[in-house]
Protein backbone atom coordinates (compact mmCIF):
# COMPACT_ATOMS: atom_id res chain seq x y z
CA UNK A 1 0.00 0.00 0.00
CA UNK A 2 2.98 2.10 0.87
CA UNK A 3 4.32 1.86 -2.37
CA UNK A 4 0.92 2.48 -4.33
CA UNK A 5 1.16 5.98 -2.75
CA UNK A 6 4.18 6.77 -4.07
CA UNK A 7 2.04 7.00 -7.59
CA UNK A 8 -1.10 8.29 -6.24
CA UNK A 9 -0.91 12.02 -7.99
CA UNK A 10 -0.39 9.97 -10.93
CA UNK A 11 -3.70 7.89 -10.15
CA UNK A 12 -5.25 10.81 -8.69
CA UNK A 13 -5.13 13.04 -12.12
CA UNK A 14 -5.70 10.15 -14.51
CA UNK A 15 -8.71 8.43 -12.30
CA UNK A 16 -10.77 11.35 -11.76
CA UNK A 17 -11.18 12.18 -15.51
CA UNK A 18 -12.84 8.53 -15.93
CA UNK A 19 -16.72 8.62 -15.04
CA UNK A 20 -16.65 4.75 -14.51
CA UNK A 21 -15.85 4.07 -10.93
CA UNK A 22 -12.10 2.21 -10.27
CA UNK A 23 -11.40 0.41 -7.96
CA UNK A 24 -7.09 -1.41 -7.33
CA UNK A 25 -6.62 -3.90 -5.17
CA UNK A 26 -3.70 -5.72 -4.24
CA UNK A 27 -3.09 -9.52 -4.30
CA UNK A 28 -4.84 -9.59 -0.75
CA UNK A 29 -7.71 -8.27 -2.40
CA UNK A 30 -7.25 -4.91 -0.07
CA UNK A 31 -8.31 -1.88 -1.64
CA UNK A 32 -5.71 0.60 -1.82
CA UNK A 33 -7.39 2.98 -4.29
CA UNK A 34 -10.37 4.36 -5.15
CA UNK A 35 -11.48 7.30 -7.67
CA UNK A 36 -14.63 9.83 -6.25
CA UNK A 37 -16.91 7.93 -9.08
CA UNK A 38 -16.51 4.74 -7.58
CA UNK A 39 -16.98 6.42 -3.70
CA UNK A 40 -20.24 7.69 -5.05
CA UNK A 41 -21.29 4.53 -6.59
CA UNK A 42 -20.99 2.45 -3.29
CA UNK A 43 -21.69 5.61 -1.30
CA UNK A 44 -18.45 5.70 0.89
CA UNK A 45 -16.58 9.63 1.21
CA UNK A 46 -13.05 10.07 -0.20
CA UNK A 47 -10.21 7.46 1.09
CA UNK A 48 -13.07 5.82 3.68
CA UNK A 49 -12.54 2.36 1.42
CA UNK A 50 -8.63 2.17 0.93
CA UNK A 51 -7.20 -0.42 3.32
CA UNK A 52 -10.68 -2.12 3.22
CA UNK A 53 -11.24 -5.89 2.37
CA UNK A 54 -12.30 -5.86 -1.33
CA UNK A 55 -15.26 -8.32 0.24
CA UNK A 56 -17.02 -4.90 1.68
CA UNK A 57 -18.10 -4.14 -1.94
CA UNK A 58 -19.42 -7.50 -2.71
CA UNK A 59 -22.93 -8.28 -1.29
CA UNK A 60 -22.30 -11.10 0.92
CA UNK A 61 -24.27 -13.71 -0.80
CA UNK A 62 -21.79 -13.77 -3.46
CA UNK A 63 -18.84 -13.61 -0.86
CA UNK A 64 -17.87 -17.40 -1.48
CA UNK A 65 -17.44 -17.59 -5.54
CA UNK A 66 -15.88 -13.93 -5.70
CA UNK A 67 -12.54 -14.64 -3.57
CA UNK A 68 -12.22 -17.36 -5.58
CA UNK A 69 -13.34 -16.03 -9.45
CA UNK A 70 -10.67 -13.19 -7.94
CA UNK A 71 -7.24 -15.35 -7.15
CA UNK A 72 -8.17 -17.20 -10.31
CA UNK A 73 -7.67 -13.66 -12.09
CA UNK A 74 -4.44 -13.01 -10.63
CA UNK A 75 -2.65 -16.00 -11.26
CA UNK A 76 -3.96 -15.80 -15.26
CA UNK A 77 -2.95 -12.25 -15.28
CA UNK A 78 -5.08 -11.51 -18.37
CA UNK A 79 -7.36 -8.06 -19.36
CA UNK A 80 -11.05 -9.23 -19.23
CA UNK A 81 -14.09 -8.58 -18.04
CA UNK A 82 -14.79 -9.86 -14.76
CA UNK A 83 -17.97 -13.07 -14.14
CA UNK A 84 -18.32 -13.26 -18.06
CA UNK A 85 -21.87 -14.96 -17.94
CA UNK A 86 -23.01 -14.15 -15.07
CA UNK A 87 -24.81 -12.05 -13.17
CA UNK A 88 -22.24 -9.04 -10.77
CA UNK A 89 -24.08 -7.26 -8.28
CA UNK A 90 -22.24 -4.18 -6.00
CA UNK A 91 -22.89 -3.55 -1.90
CA UNK A 92 -23.61 -0.20 -1.29
CA UNK A 93 -22.44 1.06 2.08
CA UNK A 94 -26.33 1.44 3.24
CA UNK A 95 -26.59 -2.50 2.75
CA UNK A 96 -28.31 -2.24 -0.71
CA UNK A 97 -26.95 -4.18 -4.04
CA UNK A 98 -27.29 -3.00 -7.63
CA UNK A 99 -25.81 -5.05 -11.15
CA UNK A 100 -22.55 -4.20 -12.14
CA UNK A 101 -20.12 -4.66 -14.83
CA UNK A 102 -16.34 -5.30 -14.27
CA UNK A 103 -13.52 -5.12 -16.16
CA UNK A 104 -10.49 -6.44 -14.83
CA UNK A 105 -6.83 -5.03 -15.50
CA UNK A 106 -3.96 -6.34 -13.63
CA UNK A 107 -0.75 -4.36 -13.37
CA UNK A 108 2.66 -4.64 -11.72
CA UNK A 109 4.27 -1.35 -9.50
CA UNK A 110 7.86 -2.00 -7.94
CA UNK A 111 7.25 -5.73 -7.74
CA UNK A 112 3.96 -5.48 -6.41
CA UNK A 113 1.07 -7.04 -8.50
CA UNK A 114 -2.63 -5.30 -8.55
CA UNK A 115 -5.86 -5.14 -10.21
CA UNK A 116 -7.47 -2.25 -11.86
CA UNK A 117 -11.09 -2.85 -11.60
CA UNK A 118 -13.41 -0.46 -13.38
CA UNK A 119 -16.65 -0.76 -12.55
CA UNK A 120 -20.33 0.13 -13.85
CA UNK A 121 -23.54 0.73 -12.62
CA UNK A 122 -25.73 -1.10 -14.92
CA UNK A 123 -28.87 -0.72 -12.99
CA UNK A 124 -30.82 0.63 -16.31
CA UNK A 125 -29.45 -1.76 -18.66
CA UNK A 126 -30.28 -4.65 -16.83
CA UNK A 127 -34.03 -3.05 -16.48
CA UNK A 128 -34.20 -2.72 -20.07
CA UNK A 129 -32.64 -6.15 -20.40
CA UNK A 130 -35.45 -7.44 -18.03
CA UNK A 131 -38.35 -5.15 -20.03
CA UNK A 132 -37.04 -6.70 -23.12
CA UNK A 133 -36.79 -10.51 -22.40
CA UNK A 134 -39.91 -10.31 -21.12
CA UNK A 135 -41.70 -8.70 -24.12
CA UNK A 136 -39.77 -11.24 -26.04
CA UNK A 137 -41.13 -13.84 -23.70
CA UNK A 138 -44.90 -12.22 -24.51
CA UNK A 139 -44.02 -12.30 -28.27
CA UNK A 140 -42.87 -15.90 -28.13
CA UNK A 141 -45.16 -17.18 -25.66
CA UNK A 142 -48.30 -15.65 -26.59
CA UNK A 143 -51.08 -18.36 -28.11
CA UNK A 144 -52.03 -15.69 -30.41
CA UNK A 145 -50.26 -15.47 -33.84
CA UNK A 146 -47.93 -12.47 -34.42
CA UNK A 147 -46.26 -11.78 -37.41
CA UNK A 148 -44.26 -9.10 -38.70
CA UNK A 149 -43.31 -8.01 -41.86
CA UNK A 150 -41.84 -5.63 -44.05
CA UNK A 151 -43.92 -2.70 -44.94
CA UNK A 152 -42.56 -2.00 -48.13
CA UNK A 153 -41.53 -5.72 -49.90
CA UNK A 154 -44.22 -7.03 -47.60
CA UNK A 155 -41.53 -9.99 -46.87
CA UNK A 156 -42.12 -11.13 -43.26
CA UNK A 157 -39.15 -10.62 -40.84
CA UNK A 158 -40.36 -12.64 -37.74
CA UNK A 159 -43.58 -14.88 -36.69
CA UNK A 160 -43.47 -16.51 -32.99
CA UNK A 161 -44.29 -20.17 -32.47
CA UNK A 162 -48.02 -19.56 -31.94
CA UNK A 163 -47.83 -18.26 -35.89
CA UNK A 164 -45.44 -21.19 -36.77
CA UNK A 165 -47.35 -23.82 -35.08
CA UNK A 166 -50.68 -22.80 -36.01
CA UNK A 167 -50.06 -22.06 -40.51
CA UNK A 168 -47.58 -24.88 -40.55
CA UNK A 169 -44.58 -23.07 -41.90
CA UNK A 170 -41.12 -22.49 -40.19
CA UNK A 171 -39.72 -19.56 -39.76
CA UNK A 172 -37.06 -20.49 -42.11
CA UNK A 173 -39.73 -20.85 -44.57
CA UNK A 174 -41.94 -17.76 -43.25
CA UNK A 175 -39.50 -14.89 -44.43
CA UNK A 176 -39.54 -16.40 -47.82
CA UNK A 177 -43.30 -15.56 -47.93
CA UNK A 178 -45.37 -12.71 -47.50
CA UNK A 179 -48.98 -12.04 -46.38
CA UNK A 180 -50.60 -12.81 -49.52
CA UNK A 181 -49.47 -16.02 -49.58
CA UNK A 182 -51.45 -16.94 -46.60
CA UNK A 183 -54.53 -15.14 -47.44
CA UNK A 184 -56.58 -16.31 -50.20
CA UNK A 185 -59.14 -13.93 -50.25
CA UNK A 186 -56.28 -11.09 -51.43
CA UNK A 187 -53.95 -10.45 -54.11
CA UNK A 188 -50.92 -8.45 -53.64
CA UNK A 189 -52.53 -5.23 -55.20
CA UNK A 190 -55.75 -5.57 -52.97
CA UNK A 191 -53.49 -6.24 -49.61
CA UNK A 192 -51.41 -3.23 -50.67
CA UNK A 193 -54.04 -1.06 -51.31
CA UNK A 194 -56.20 -2.50 -47.92
CA UNK A 195 -52.93 -1.46 -45.82
CA UNK A 196 -52.18 1.84 -47.40
CA UNK A 197 -54.01 3.84 -44.53
CA UNK A 198 -51.42 2.82 -42.23
CA UNK A 199 -48.62 3.66 -43.94
CA UNK A 200 -50.03 6.78 -44.43
CA UNK A 201 -50.68 7.23 -41.34
CA UNK A 202 -54.19 7.90 -41.99
CA UNK A 203 -55.09 5.12 -39.52
CA UNK A 204 -53.68 4.01 -36.20
CA UNK A 205 -54.59 0.56 -36.73
CA UNK A 206 -57.00 -1.89 -38.98
CA UNK A 207 -59.23 -4.50 -37.89
CA UNK A 208 -61.04 -6.78 -40.12
CA UNK A 209 -61.90 -10.71 -40.33
CA UNK A 210 -60.05 -12.94 -43.35
CA UNK A 211 -59.31 -16.44 -43.94
CA UNK A 212 -55.81 -17.87 -43.36
CA UNK A 213 -54.41 -20.72 -45.23
CA UNK A 214 -52.06 -23.36 -43.78
CA UNK A 215 -49.00 -25.04 -45.16
CA UNK A 216 -51.27 -28.06 -45.97
CA UNK A 217 -53.91 -26.43 -47.56
CA UNK A 218 -56.40 -26.15 -45.04
CA UNK A 219 -57.91 -22.75 -43.87
CA UNK A 220 -59.47 -21.42 -41.10
CA UNK A 221 -61.18 -17.70 -40.37
CA UNK A 222 -59.26 -15.26 -38.25
CA UNK A 223 -59.28 -11.74 -37.14
CA UNK A 224 -56.51 -9.76 -37.44
CA UNK A 225 -55.15 -6.60 -36.00
CA UNK A 226 -52.44 -4.67 -37.79
CA UNK A 227 -50.43 -1.81 -36.44
CA UNK A 228 -47.69 0.13 -38.09
CA UNK A 229 -44.32 0.01 -36.19
CA UNK A 230 -40.45 0.53 -37.09
CA UNK A 231 -37.20 -1.34 -36.43
CA UNK A 232 -34.06 0.78 -37.14
CA UNK A 233 -34.91 2.82 -40.63
CA UNK A 234 -37.25 0.62 -41.81
CA UNK A 235 -40.78 0.44 -41.63
CA UNK A 236 -42.53 -2.79 -40.20
CA UNK A 237 -46.38 -3.60 -39.92
CA UNK A 238 -46.93 -6.12 -36.85
CA UNK A 239 -50.27 -8.48 -37.38
CA UNK A 240 -51.67 -9.83 -34.24
CA UNK A 241 -54.20 -13.03 -35.39
CA UNK A 242 -56.72 -14.76 -33.30
CA UNK A 243 -58.42 -17.95 -34.57
CA UNK A 244 -61.86 -17.58 -34.02
CA UNK A 245 -62.98 -20.96 -35.83
CA UNK A 246 -64.89 -21.61 -32.63
CA UNK A 247 -66.44 -17.87 -32.48
CA UNK A 248 -67.38 -18.94 -36.49
CA UNK A 249 -69.07 -22.41 -35.39
CA UNK A 250 -70.91 -20.87 -32.25
CA UNK A 251 -71.75 -18.01 -34.42
CA UNK A 252 -72.93 -20.25 -37.33
CA UNK A 253 -74.51 -22.85 -34.55
CA UNK A 254 -76.35 -19.93 -33.24
CA UNK A 255 -77.77 -18.27 -36.52
CA UNK A 256 -78.71 -22.17 -37.16
CA UNK A 257 -81.14 -21.89 -33.98
CA UNK A 258 -82.17 -19.23 -34.03
CA UNK A 259 -83.51 -19.50 -37.74
CA UNK A 260 -85.02 -23.28 -36.32
CA UNK A 261 -86.75 -21.63 -33.41
CA UNK A 262 -87.84 -18.71 -35.76
CA UNK A 263 -89.37 -21.39 -38.42
CA UNK A 264 -91.09 -23.48 -35.53
CA UNK A 265 -92.18 -19.75 -34.60
CA UNK A 266 -93.79 -19.12 -37.65
CA UNK A 267 -95.27 -22.51 -37.54
CA UNK A 268 -97.05 -22.27 -34.39
CA UNK A 269 -98.44 -18.62 -35.33
CA UNK A 270 -99.95 -20.76 -38.53
CA UNK A 271 -100.92 -23.34 -36.70
CA UNK A 272 -102.96 -20.57 -34.18
CA UNK A 273 -103.88 -18.86 -37.35
CA UNK A 274 -105.40 -22.00 -38.35
CA UNK A 275 -107.20 -23.05 -35.29
CA UNK A 276 -108.57 -19.93 -35.30
CA UNK A 277 -109.68 -20.06 -38.57
CA UNK A 278 -111.68 -23.59 -37.56
CA UNK A 279 -113.29 -21.79 -34.55
CA UNK A 280 -114.31 -19.05 -36.70
CA UNK A 281 -115.66 -21.42 -39.10
CA UNK A 282 -116.80 -24.28 -36.54
CA UNK A 283 -119.23 -21.00 -34.95
CA UNK A 284 -120.54 -19.84 -38.65
CA UNK A 285 -120.85 -24.12 -39.32
CA UNK A 286 -122.79 -24.30 -36.09
CA UNK A 287 -124.98 -21.06 -36.54
CA UNK A 288 -126.01 -21.85 -39.93
CA UNK A 289 -126.51 -25.73 -39.65
CA UNK A 290 -128.34 -25.27 -36.47
CA UNK A 291 -130.91 -22.36 -37.20
CA UNK A 292 -131.99 -23.79 -40.81
CA UNK A 293 -133.72 -27.26 -39.24
CA UNK A 294 -134.54 -25.20 -36.16
CA UNK A 295 -136.30 -22.82 -38.19
CA UNK A 296 -138.28 -25.62 -40.19
CA UNK A 297 -138.86 -27.11 -36.19
CA UNK A 298 -140.35 -24.12 -35.27
CA UNK A 299 -142.72 -23.55 -38.24
CA UNK A 300 -143.71 -27.31 -38.25
CA UNK A 301 -144.91 -26.75 -34.73
CA UNK A 302 -146.60 -23.78 -34.99
CA UNK A 303 -148.59 -25.11 -38.39
CA UNK A 304 -149.35 -28.23 -36.57
CA UNK A 305 -151.64 -26.33 -34.02
CA UNK A 306 -153.53 -24.84 -36.87
CA UNK A 307 -155.04 -28.35 -37.68
CA UNK A 308 -157.43 -29.36 -35.10
CA UNK A 309 -160.05 -30.63 -37.26
CA UNK A 310 -159.87 -34.48 -37.88
CA UNK A 311 -159.87 -34.25 -41.95
CA UNK A 312 -156.43 -32.51 -41.36
CA UNK A 313 -154.64 -35.44 -40.01
CA UNK A 314 -152.54 -35.59 -43.52
CA UNK A 315 -151.46 -32.26 -42.71
CA UNK A 316 -150.46 -32.50 -39.13
CA UNK A 317 -148.40 -35.96 -40.33
CA UNK A 318 -146.88 -34.01 -43.10
CA UNK A 319 -145.49 -31.23 -40.79
CA UNK A 320 -144.50 -34.18 -37.62
CA UNK A 321 -142.38 -35.98 -40.05
CA UNK A 322 -140.91 -32.72 -41.18
CA UNK A 323 -140.04 -32.03 -37.17
CA UNK A 324 -138.63 -36.02 -37.03
CA UNK A 325 -136.84 -35.35 -39.97
CA UNK A 326 -135.03 -31.79 -38.84
CA UNK A 327 -134.64 -33.41 -35.99
CA UNK A 328 -132.81 -36.28 -36.99
CA UNK A 329 -130.58 -33.98 -39.24
CA UNK A 330 -129.48 -32.20 -35.71
CA UNK A 331 -129.00 -35.49 -34.28
CA UNK A 332 -126.84 -36.47 -36.55
CA UNK A 333 -124.87 -33.36 -36.80
CA UNK A 334 -124.24 -33.47 -32.78
CA UNK A 335 -123.02 -37.39 -33.28
CA UNK A 336 -120.30 -36.33 -35.88
CA UNK A 337 -119.34 -33.68 -33.11
CA UNK A 338 -118.95 -36.14 -30.49
CA UNK A 339 -117.38 -38.61 -33.29
CA UNK A 340 -114.53 -35.91 -33.59
CA UNK A 341 -114.00 -35.21 -29.63
CA UNK A 342 -113.64 -38.87 -29.39
CA UNK A 343 -111.40 -39.23 -32.06
CA UNK A 344 -109.17 -36.30 -31.12
CA UNK A 345 -108.95 -37.75 -27.47
CA UNK A 346 -108.33 -41.38 -28.69
CA UNK A 347 -111.27 -42.67 -26.76
CA UNK A 348 -113.00 -44.28 -29.64
CA UNK A 349 -113.45 -48.52 -28.54
CA UNK A 350 -113.67 -50.56 -32.07
CA UNK A 351 -115.66 -53.46 -31.76
CA UNK A 352 -114.73 -56.59 -34.56
CA UNK A 353 -117.43 -58.69 -35.63
CA UNK A 354 -118.14 -61.34 -38.40
CA UNK A 355 -120.63 -59.93 -40.56
CA UNK A 356 -122.26 -60.19 -44.32
CA UNK A 357 -121.00 -57.39 -46.80
CA UNK A 358 -124.95 -57.34 -47.99
CA UNK A 359 -126.39 -56.86 -44.58
CA UNK A 360 -124.53 -53.57 -44.26
CA UNK A 361 -125.19 -52.45 -47.68
CA UNK A 362 -128.55 -53.67 -47.86
CA UNK A 363 -129.38 -51.26 -44.32
CA UNK A 364 -127.24 -48.34 -45.63
CA UNK A 365 -128.98 -48.06 -49.25
CA UNK A 366 -132.43 -48.50 -47.45
CA UNK A 367 -132.10 -45.40 -45.64
CA UNK A 368 -130.53 -43.52 -48.16
CA UNK A 369 -133.74 -44.19 -50.57
CA UNK A 370 -135.58 -41.64 -48.40
CA UNK A 371 -132.60 -39.36 -49.32
CA UNK A 372 -133.20 -39.37 -52.70
CA UNK A 373 -134.35 -36.44 -55.18
CA UNK A 374 -136.63 -37.30 -57.76
CA UNK A 375 -135.30 -39.10 -60.55
CA UNK A 376 -131.98 -40.49 -58.41
CA UNK A 377 -131.54 -44.25 -58.31
CA UNK A 378 -128.56 -46.81 -56.15
CA UNK A 379 -127.22 -49.29 -58.82
CA UNK A 380 -126.92 -52.24 -55.80
CA UNK A 381 -123.76 -54.04 -56.00
CA UNK A 382 -123.15 -57.90 -57.74
CA UNK A 383 -122.18 -60.49 -56.10
CA UNK A 384 -121.44 -59.68 -52.59
CA UNK A 385 -123.96 -61.92 -50.84
CA UNK A 386 -121.21 -64.52 -50.07
CA UNK A 387 -118.72 -62.19 -48.39
CA UNK A 388 -118.20 -62.28 -45.29
CA UNK A 389 -115.64 -59.78 -43.84
CA UNK A 390 -114.51 -59.39 -39.78
CA UNK A 391 -114.66 -55.54 -39.33
CA UNK A 392 -116.26 -52.96 -36.80
CA UNK A 393 -119.75 -52.99 -38.52
CA UNK A 394 -121.28 -50.12 -36.77
CA UNK A 395 -117.98 -48.01 -38.68
CA UNK A 396 -118.44 -49.76 -41.98
CA UNK A 397 -122.05 -48.30 -41.73
CA UNK A 398 -120.90 -45.08 -40.14
CA UNK A 399 -118.71 -44.63 -43.79
CA UNK A 400 -121.15 -46.10 -45.93
CA UNK A 401 -123.71 -43.64 -45.40
CA UNK A 402 -121.56 -41.02 -45.12
CA UNK A 403 -120.32 -41.70 -49.08
CA UNK A 404 -123.60 -42.28 -50.00
CA UNK A 405 -125.32 -39.47 -48.62
CA UNK A 406 -122.90 -37.38 -49.66
CA UNK A 407 -123.10 -38.65 -53.30
CA UNK A 408 -127.11 -38.41 -53.41
CA UNK A 409 -126.48 -34.82 -52.23
CA UNK A 410 -124.24 -33.64 -54.37
CA UNK A 411 -125.72 -34.67 -57.83
CA UNK A 412 -128.39 -33.45 -59.35
CA UNK A 413 -131.80 -35.22 -60.06
CA UNK A 414 -132.31 -38.01 -62.35
CA UNK A 415 -128.66 -39.43 -61.78
CA UNK A 416 -127.91 -42.35 -60.69
CA UNK A 417 -125.10 -43.58 -58.15
CA UNK A 418 -123.26 -47.02 -58.37
CA UNK A 419 -121.99 -48.81 -55.60
CA UNK A 420 -119.78 -51.68 -56.02
CA UNK A 421 -117.75 -54.08 -54.14
CA UNK A 422 -114.51 -56.69 -54.67
CA UNK A 423 -112.49 -58.43 -52.64
CA UNK A 424 -108.84 -58.09 -53.73
CA UNK A 425 -105.72 -59.61 -52.30
CA UNK A 426 -107.19 -59.86 -48.92
CA UNK A 427 -108.49 -56.59 -49.02
CA UNK A 428 -112.28 -55.13 -49.58
CA UNK A 429 -112.58 -52.34 -52.06
CA UNK A 430 -116.01 -50.42 -52.09
CA UNK A 431 -116.69 -47.61 -54.83
CA UNK A 432 -118.98 -45.15 -54.82
CA UNK A 433 -119.58 -43.55 -57.81
CA UNK A 434 -121.92 -40.58 -58.69
CA UNK A 435 -122.49 -38.04 -61.49
CA UNK A 436 -122.49 -34.59 -59.79
CA UNK A 437 -121.07 -31.28 -59.21
CA UNK A 438 -117.38 -33.09 -58.81
CA UNK A 439 -114.80 -31.35 -56.75
CA UNK A 440 -112.63 -27.98 -58.31
CA UNK A 441 -109.08 -29.41 -58.98
CA UNK A 442 -107.50 -26.74 -57.20
CA UNK A 443 -109.58 -27.51 -54.03
CA UNK A 444 -109.02 -31.44 -54.00
CA UNK A 445 -106.21 -31.32 -51.62
CA UNK A 446 -108.44 -29.82 -48.60
CA UNK A 447 -111.41 -32.10 -49.23
CA UNK A 448 -110.34 -34.34 -46.26
CA UNK A 449 -109.74 -31.10 -44.08
CA UNK A 450 -111.75 -30.23 -41.27
CA UNK A 451 -114.98 -28.26 -42.18
CA UNK A 452 -113.64 -27.80 -45.71
CA UNK A 453 -116.16 -27.19 -48.25
CA UNK A 454 -115.25 -26.62 -51.70
CA UNK A 455 -117.04 -23.72 -53.55
CA UNK A 456 -119.43 -24.91 -55.18
CA UNK A 457 -120.92 -26.96 -52.66
CA UNK A 458 -121.89 -23.83 -50.08
CA UNK A 459 -125.16 -23.56 -51.16
CA UNK A 460 -125.58 -27.22 -49.97
CA UNK A 461 -126.35 -28.32 -46.02
CA UNK A 462 -123.46 -29.57 -44.51
CA UNK A 463 -120.79 -29.55 -42.15
CA UNK A 464 -117.89 -30.49 -43.56
CA UNK A 465 -116.55 -32.82 -41.27
CA UNK A 466 -117.95 -36.23 -42.63
CA UNK A 467 -115.22 -36.80 -44.67
CA UNK A 468 -112.45 -36.10 -42.18
CA UNK A 469 -114.27 -38.51 -39.71
CA UNK A 470 -114.48 -41.03 -42.53
CA UNK A 471 -110.80 -40.70 -42.96
CA UNK A 472 -109.37 -40.76 -39.07
CA UNK A 473 -111.36 -44.06 -38.81
CA UNK A 474 -109.84 -45.58 -41.51
CA UNK A 475 -106.22 -44.73 -40.58
CA UNK A 476 -107.60 -46.17 -36.68
CA UNK A 477 -107.87 -49.57 -38.85
CA UNK A 478 -105.16 -49.85 -41.44
CA UNK A 479 -108.06 -48.79 -44.09
CA UNK A 480 -107.92 -45.86 -46.65
CA UNK A 481 -109.78 -43.77 -48.24
CA UNK A 482 -108.93 -41.90 -51.86
CA UNK A 483 -111.45 -40.35 -55.03
CA UNK A 484 -110.73 -38.53 -58.14
CA UNK A 485 -113.34 -36.00 -59.48
CA UNK A 486 -114.23 -34.27 -62.04
CA UNK A 487 -116.06 -30.60 -62.11
CA UNK A 488 -119.64 -31.23 -63.64
CA UNK A 489 -118.73 -34.91 -64.24
CA UNK A 490 -119.27 -36.62 -61.14
CA UNK A 491 -116.76 -37.89 -58.06
CA UNK A 492 -115.57 -41.68 -57.47
CA UNK A 493 -114.64 -42.25 -53.66
CA UNK A 494 -112.96 -45.69 -53.05
CA UNK A 495 -112.67 -47.43 -49.57
CA UNK A 496 -110.23 -50.19 -48.96
CA UNK A 497 -110.25 -52.07 -45.85
CA UNK A 498 -108.72 -55.48 -44.83
CA UNK A 499 -111.17 -58.25 -44.13
CA UNK A 500 -108.62 -59.70 -41.20
CA UNK A 501 -108.70 -58.49 -37.61
CA UNK A 502 -105.16 -59.11 -37.79
CA UNK A 503 -104.51 -56.36 -40.31
CA UNK A 504 -106.09 -53.93 -38.14
CA UNK A 505 -104.51 -50.50 -36.71
CA UNK A 506 -105.94 -49.72 -33.26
Amino acid sequence: MEVFKKTSNVFNILSEAVSEGIIIVNKEQIIVATNESANELFGYKQGELEGKPLEILIPKNYHHTHSRHVSGFLKNSDKRKMGHGRDLYGARKDGSSFPVEAGLNPFTIYGNDYVMALITDITVRKKAEQELRHWANIFEESLNEIFIFDAETLKFINANSGAQNNIGYTLDELIQLTPVNIKPDFNEDEFRAYINPLLKNTLPKLKFNTIHQRKDGSTYPVEVHLQKSRIGNKDTLVAIILDITERVNYTEKLEKTVEKRTLQLQEALQVEKELNDLKTKFLSLVSHEFKTPLSGILSSSTLIGKYTSTEQQDKRLKHVNTIKNKVKYLNNIINDFLSIERLDRGKVNYKFSQFSLSKVINEVIYDANMLLKQGQKIVYPENIDDIVIEFDEKILELILNNLISNAIKYSPEETTIKVSAIVVDSKMKIEIIDSGIGIPKEEQKHVFNRYFRAENALITQGTGIGLNIVKSHLENLGGTITFTSEQNKGTTFTVTIPTSKTTHKL
